[in-house]
């Protein structure tokens, strides 16, 4: 049964009227346990205010700009399951009100996790195709799973092509393939949609699993937060973020929700120019610099570069038109500028040609018989033209 629920601004320290610099989500978003709802910033770290359960956002009760204090109602959200209210005091209650004992606390985190643990939820969630720049009508060169498949967050569903770039559309989160609605060859852009997921909620699998740690309150999660200096960087980057200059990332003045989007997507927070106040990085920053990378090729002529000449090759003899794919339509220009315009690297080998010369010095009086004077160009001629008739493609 579904219950509305409203997420309060949870205890945050000594902090009151605390300005939200990000609102993170939007009426209608579906959003899992611990996404950041929004993000604040006081004058000594910047923190996110996570979901405790996964739902659906109804409302946003804070904007930008706005000051909140712990107790203030921030999100209400639609919750699949019935959940427990977490009492969060207000600032001007007593203490022995937001004090609660350690008994109490360590009894409810067991009952919510023996009520998780009693049952599962299932649900379908639609995959579309993300945010890839300016692009329309994308071709689909690969679909990487099949009805049935098990897959896990950030695994590839298929390959999108662009004239610029490939890319892989990485699953939201662990399911099992329900449904797939694109197949090899279609066009998509973004918000059409690729599969239907089934995702599966549940505490425990089975009785022989072990029982998971009881949670860690939300007041406690958040004071660790303040706690932690907000530039710090993560101990365990995603392999794509290997080439991040960790130094420079730590600096960067961004929220821990972006420095998590920018890490997903491999993206240095150094290179990105923060559009927000005081230069602050936001999502839209880092995803307009990924845009702006795409479109970033090389250029393919310019006003010095000599045209291809239209030839008839017909008059040399037969020949055969066979069309060409998108990827060598594109590359004739690049290839043709680059071998005018950047300097040439010549490889020189040493070659064994002893049994090449001694046919040729017993044909070369031959030759000379019927005025032809042979030399080892047309060994390397004929070399070259057996080549092409095994690899045409060349």
């Amino acid at each position: 049964m579904a219950t509305r629920t409203e997420i309060l601004i949870p205890d945050i320290g000594d902090f009151t009227d605390v300005e939200v610099i990000e609102v993170l989500v939007a009426p209608g978003d579906q959003v899992e346990k611990e996404q950041g709802l929004l993000t604040l910033e006081t004058d000594k770290a910047t923190m996110d205010v996570p979901s405790p359960w996964a739902g659906k956002v109804l409302e946003a009760c804070v904007s930008t700009g706005d000051k909140v204090s712990m107790g203030d109602l921030a999100v209400i959200m639609e919750i699949g399951v019935d959940v427990p209210q977490i009492a969060v005091p207000k600032a001007d209650a007593p203490a022995a009100v937001a004090a609660a004992p350690a008994e109490d606390m360590t009894a409810a985190s067991e009952t919510e996790a023996d009520t998780a643990a009693t049952g599962a939820t299932s649900s379908s969630v639609q995959v579309t195709v993300p945010d890839i720049g300016d692009f329309d009508g994308v071709e689909i060169i690969d679909v990487l799973v099949n009805v049935g498949d098990t897959v896990e967050p950030e695994q590839g569903l298929v390959s999108l092509e662009t004239d610029k770039a490939t890319m892989d559309v990485p699953s939201p989160q662990a399911g099992v393939v329900e449904s797939l609605q694109v197949k090899v060859g279609d066009k998509v852009s973004e918000g059409n949609p690729l599969l239907v997921l089934t995702v599966t909620e549940s505490a425990t699998t089975s009785s022989g699993a072990p029982k998971a740690a009881p949670q860690q309150s939300q007041p406690a999660k958040l004071a660790a937060a303040v706690s932690e200096p907000a530039s710090a960087p993560s101990t365990r980057a995603p392999e794509r973020s290997r080439a991040i200059d960790e130094e420079g990332f730590a600096l960067a003045h961004a929220g821990p929700s972006v420095r998590k989007f920018a890490r997903e997507v491999g993206v240095d927070l150094i290179r990105v120019m923060g559009s927000g106040r005081k230069g602050r990085i936001t999502h839209a920053d880092v995803k307009q610099y990924i845009k702006d990378r795409m479109s970033q090729t090389p250029a393919v002529s310019s006003p010095g570069l000599p045209s291809v000449p239209d030839v008839d090759f017909a008059k040399f003899g037969e020949i055969e038109v066979r069309p060409l794919g998108r990827i060598h339509k594109i590359s004739g220009p690049r290839l043709q500028a680059s071998w005018l315009n950047i300097p040439h690297v010549t490889q020189h080998d040493l070659a064994d040609i002893t049994d090449m010369e001694a046919m040729r010095n017993a044909l070369k009086h031959s030759a000379a018989a019927k005025g032809i004077r042979l030399t080892p160009l047309a060994f390397i001629m004929r070399a070259c033209a057996m080549a092409l008739q095994e690899f045409p493609q060349f």
